[in-house]
């Protein structure tokens, strides 16, 4: 008799398996999607934020041509130096040799006539033949002007080891200061690079917001102008009507000229010969508007910030030096109230911008690449100093 079985119940985990594993491979399939996805792309920056980015930019660029600026003036009065320094060696090196031609027909002669042993004649040639002249017995065979002929070598073997010390100094110095303008460069390209990478991006609507932007900018910075423009207005003729009052007061209560007339004159002649430098600066200046802004360009047909302040008051008789950090050292340092036009502006907290005041809160400048010189409000930036430098 076969044996009797009993059929087992299906297990009720055996029935949800093909679900579980369904879900499983779908939860797997998803996280894959999920981890293979690219990252969130980062939100796009504002127009705003645009904007003040490629200021920013353009304001690092200007900080690292004056920097530029700096060093090609330094390399260009250096590698001047080292060349005349080269020079001076070379012709020491020819009195040297012309010493050392004088010392060895001495001891030729000595060595035919018997003078001397053949000894002698080698430290007549020797590199330092002075510390064996200064043994009595070998200096008492030399006449006056063979003594003569060896203190000429060992003065001009001196100084021409001291030239070539001082030549090889310079050469080292000169390295160093190429390789901060090398840097200098790169930096301002970068820079440059950056800002034009940011506007590229910006599709045609948002580059006119951008330029609405800038003209909103720029009326702002023409308002304070004027205002500042009246504010001088109103001072000038305040001082006029104050000089009338006393001119009167003074013809009423004197009869004659005195002596303090002679150093008003004096004054005046003064402020005349510094206002007539001033029209020269400004009227080359003004030649100069809608020419290009090329960072490390001092004209003539193109310029940087510095370098059209330092052409401007060099067509007045006026030497500049080359960057905005050491403009803003040469004069006399004024209030932005009592800017005349003539005076250098400076800009920003590094002083990497300059321009030169024309009046009315104006001023002519070399703004930035991709721009022109033209006239500006003294506002359109922040004001570091205004220096006069005549």
């Amino acid at each position: 008799m076969a044996p009797h079985r009993k059929t087992r119940p299906p297990s009720p985990m055996g029935m949800r398996t093909p679900a579980l594993a369904t879900a499983a491979l779908t939860s797997v399939a998803l996280l894959s999607q999920t981890a293979n996805a690219s990252p969130a792309a980062e939100p796009k920056p504002s127009l705003e934020e645009v904007q003040k980015k490629v200021d920013d930019l353009y304001q690092q660029a200007g900080t690292a041509t004056e920097k530029y600026n700096g060093a090609k003036e330094k390399t260009t009065k250096q590698r001047k130096q080292v060349d005349t320094l080269l020079d001076d060696v070379a012709q020491r090196t020819e009195k040297l040799n012309e010493a050392r031609e004088e010392l060895g027909t001495f001891a030729a002669a000595q060595y035919r006539t018997g003078a001397s042993t053949p000894d002698t004649a080698s430290l007549l040639l020797a590199d330092n033949p002075q510390d064996y002249f200064d043994q009595t017995q070998l200096m008492s065979r030399l006449t006056s002007r063979q003594k003569q002929a060896v203190d000429d070598y060992a003065t001009q073997q001196a100084a021409t080891t001291e030239k070539r010390q001082e030549a090889s100094e310079s050469l080292e110095t000169l390295t160093t200061t190429q390789s901060t303008l090398k840097t200098s460069k790169a930096d301002v390209q970068r820079k440059l690079a950056e800002a034009r990478g940011l506007l590229s991006k910006l599709t045609a609507d948002e580059k006119a917001r951008l330029a609405a932007i800038e003209r909103e900018k720029q009326e702002e910075a023409r308002r304070k102008a004027d205002e500042l423009a009246r504010q001088q207005a109103a001072a000038e003729e305040q001082r006029r009507q104050e000089e009338a009052a006393q001119a009167q007061q003074g013809t009423g209560t004197s009869t004659g000229g005195t002596g303090t007339s002679t150093g008003a004159g004096s004054a005046s002649g003064t402020d005349s010969s510094t206002t007539a430098k001033a029209d020269k600066a400004l009227a080359f200046a003004r030649d100069q508007i809608g020419k290009p802004y090329v960072w490390g360009a001092s004209g003539p047909g193109s310029y940087d910030c510095s370098g059209l302040t330092q052409a401007a008051w060099k067509a007045a008789g006026v030497t500049l030096p080359r960057t905005t950090w050491d403009q803003v050292n040469v004069g006399t340092t004024v209030s932005v109230n009592s800017a005349q036009p003539g005076d250098l502006v400076f800009f920003y907290d590094d002083i990497s911008h300059v321009g030169i005041y024309i009046g009315d809160g104006m001023m002519i400048h070399a703004p930035k690449p991709g721009a022109y010189v033209r006239e500006e409000s003294i506002y359109y930036m922040p004001i570091h100093s205004v220096v006069r430098p005549a």
